[in-house]
C-alpha cells in the first residue's frame, strides 16, 4: 500500500487551461489537449490500462437572461345571467307513453324497472305547442308510504328548430324535485343550470321551471308568464291542433 501511495503521489496530471477569452476554435485547434496520465505500476494488472488519456474541451458558461412568465386570467365569455323558461309536459294518451318494463319481475315496482316515455310539450302560457319530451327513467326505490316512486331520469326537451335541452337527476312521483341541465343543441348549445319539476297529476301533467345559464337571450316566443300549475290546466284548442300561430316553426313531433 505504501508503494501504491508513492506511485499516486508521483503521478502527474497536466491540464492546460485557457484564457476566459479563448474561443472554441482556439481550443479545438490546439495541438495538445488537456490530458490525464496514469503511471505504470504493479497494482494495474491490465497492461492496456497503464496509460489512459482523457480529453475534453473547456467551454465557457454563458449567462442566460431570466425570463418571466405570467398567466393571464380572463373572465369567461359564457353568459352567466339566469333566464327562466316555463313549460308544461302533457300526456294526452296518444303516444303509447309511458311504457313500463318490469325487469325486476316482481309484482310491485322495484329497483331496475325501466320506464321509457315521450309526451307533448307546451309553452308555460299553454297557448303554443313547443315539441316533445323523450327519455327514460330507472326505478331506484319504491316508496309505499308516499304512494310513489323514486327514479333516476335522463331525458330531453325538444323545441323544433330551436334545438333541445337535456336533463338528468332524481324524478320523484310524489313531490317536486330539481334536475341538472346537462347541455343542449341549437340555441341551447353550452347551456347549464337546473330545472324544477312539479308533479301536478302523475304521469299526465307536469310543470317545469328552467333556470338556464351559459346561452344568449332566448327568443321572445319562448318567454312569457306561465299559467299557474293546477290539476285543471289545459292547452288552448289552437295549441292542441298545432295551428301555425299556436306552434313554433317545425315543432318536434
Amino acid at each position: 500500500m505504501a508503494a501504491a501511495a508513492a506511485a499516486l503521489r508521483s503521478s502527474s496530471v497536466s491540464l492546460k487551461l485557457f484564457s476566459p477569452r479563448t474561443s472554441l476554435t482556439d481550443i479545438f485547434s490546439h495541438s495538445k489537449s488537456p490530458s490525464l496520465t496514469l503511471p505504470n505500476h504493479p497494482l494495474i494488472k491490465n497492461p492496456k490500462l497503464e496509460t489512459t488519456h482523457f480529453s475534453f474541451p473547456i467551454i465557457r458558461s454563458r449567462n442566460i437572461p431570466a425570463r418571466s412568465f405570467s398567466t393571464k386570467v380572463t373572465a369567461s365569455s359564457r353568459p352567466s345571467d339566469v333566464q327562466e323558461l316555463y313549460v308544461y309536459e302533457m300526456n294526452e294518451r296518444d303516444r303509447g307513453s309511458p311504457a313500463y318494463l318490469r325487469l325486476s319481475q316482481k309484482p310491485v315496482n322495484s329497483l331496475g324497472d325501466l320506464v321509457p316515455f315521450s309526451n307533448k310539450l307546451y309553452h308555460g302560457n299553454l297557448q303554443k305547442r313547443l315539441g316533445i319530451t323523450a327519455g327514460i327513467c330507472v326505478l331506484i326505490q319504491h316508496v309505499p308510504e308516499k304512494k310513489g316512486d323514486r327514479y333516476e331520469a335522463i331525458y330531453s326537451f325538444y323545441f323544433g328548430d330551436y334545438g333541445h335541452i337535456s336533463v338528468q337527476g332524481s324524478y320523484l312521483t310524489y313531490e317536486e324535485t330539481y334536475l341538472a341541465v346537462t347541455g343542449g343543441s341549437g340555441i341551447f348549445e353550452g347551456v347549464y343550470g337546473q330545472v324544477k319539476l312539479q308533479q301536478i297529476i302523475f304521469p299526465f301533467k307536469l310543470f317545469y321551471t328552467f333556470y338556464l345559464k351559459g346561452i344568449g337571450e332566448l327568443p321572445a316566443e319562448l318567454l312569457g308568464e306561465p299559467v299557474p300549475p293546477s290539476p285543471s290546466v289545459e292547452p288552448s284548442a289552437a295549441a292542441k291542433a298545432t295551428e301555425p300561430h299556436a306552434s313554433i316553426p317545425n315543432f318536434t313531433k
